[in-house]
């Protein structure tokens, strides 16, 4: 059995220690196909993994990251050989199994989908489950019956991960996208991804009225609590928002008036456990539907070793865009 490198996590009694260590392939948790971890990302749920700023991890020591791009070693899984280069998003690595943030990893294979045609492994974890949850996000407002036609859609938290590649999937889409972020620097940044417009997260972050003026057909919320409720509130009628994220918190102080004077829906989107189907159909989406240019503008790489800085920088809200986290140049 192999020494390989990890972050890991442990607690003792005056909470958690993460340090950059070796880690015997011996102390793998169980599955059917071992990976070489060639890339991983960092989102903001590694980043409340990392600090502690929130119970993320449920099992120590843990290996966190909940993305990863490999290529399989070894597989008892029908569906995959070795050599097959896969993406995994979720399933509770790095929660409550021993995740990406390390050369290699163990899995079940029905947690993996092929890397799909086009896309290099690192632009996988540029998009990462950020950008698969943007995806999911789209699908569902299109599956809704909404369209570009039928008015603006509104993105929050539009300079993180999620937003980002929110803005670039919709306004590819040719959707009028309204961007709302606390970083007005970041105006040019969100323009150059397709953001037509640009207002202050503070015309949402407040407590709201349980109806507000009619101001978009759609929305993509990654921020929840208070922001959220005022996009129900200002949602045409008919029209409906995904909630993806939780940024300013898990509350939601909203009335019920948005859903039943103006027929509003609110769509929840998880990730973690989201059928395989509706996963293979984003990432062909992801292969297909996201600008590599605009992609590539949104994305910054760091080593291993930096993952643990990278973790406090993004809830802090220092991280613009992705960052892909370069484990094996092979």
């Amino acid at each position: 059995m192999s020494i390989f490198r990890a972050v890991v996590i442990e607690k003792n009694d005056t909470g958690q220690t993460v340090t950059l260590k070796d880690f015997s392939e011996a102390d793998l948790m169980e599955g059917d196909v071992t990976l070489r971890v060639t890339h991983s990302t960092v989102n903001y749920k590694d980043g409340l993994a990392l600090t502690g700023k929130s119970p993320v991890v449920r099992r120590f020591p843990m290996i966190p990251g909940i993305d990863c791009a490999g290529v399989v070693e070894i597989s008892s899984n029908p569906d995959f050989r070795a050599g097959d280069r896969v993406i995994l998003n979720g399933w509770g690595t790095g929660e409550t199994h021993l995740g990406a943030y390390a050369e290699k990893s163990r899995v079940k294979g029905d947690w993996l989908v092929p890397l799909p045609d086009g896309l290099t492994p690192a632009e996988a974890m540029a998009i990462g489950t950020a950008g698969y949850t943007a995806m999911l996000s789209v699908l569902a407002l299109e599956k809704h019956g909404l369209k570009p036609t039928d008015g603006p859609v509104v993105v929050t938290g539009a300079a993180g991960g999620v937003g980002s590649v929110a803005i670039a999937l919709l306004a590819k889409a040719g959707w009028h996208v309204i961007a709302s972020t606390g970083r007005a620097k970041e105006a040019d940044y969100l323009k150059s991804l397709g953001a037509t417009e640009i207002i202050d997260r503070n015309e949402l972050s407040g407590a709201g009225r349980p109806l507000g003026k009619e101001r978009w057909i759609a929305g993509v919320d990654c921020v929840g609590s208070h922001t959220l409720a005022n996009v129900l509130s200002m949602t045409r009628y008919g029209g409906a928002v995904t909630a993806c994220g939780l940024a300013q918190g898990m509350d939601l102080s909203a009335s019920v008036a948005p859903f039943i004077l103006r027929g509003v829906s609110l769509l929840g989107i998880d990730s973690v456990m989201c059928p395989k189907p509706r996963r293979v159909e984003a990432w062909a989406r992801l292969a297909t539907d996201l600008d590599r240019g605009k992609l590539a503008g949104i994305t910054s790489t760091i080593r291993l070793e930096d993952t643990i800085a990278a973790g406090a920088d993004i809830l802090a809200g220092k991280v613009r865009g992705r960052l892909v986290v370069e484990i094996d140049r092979n």
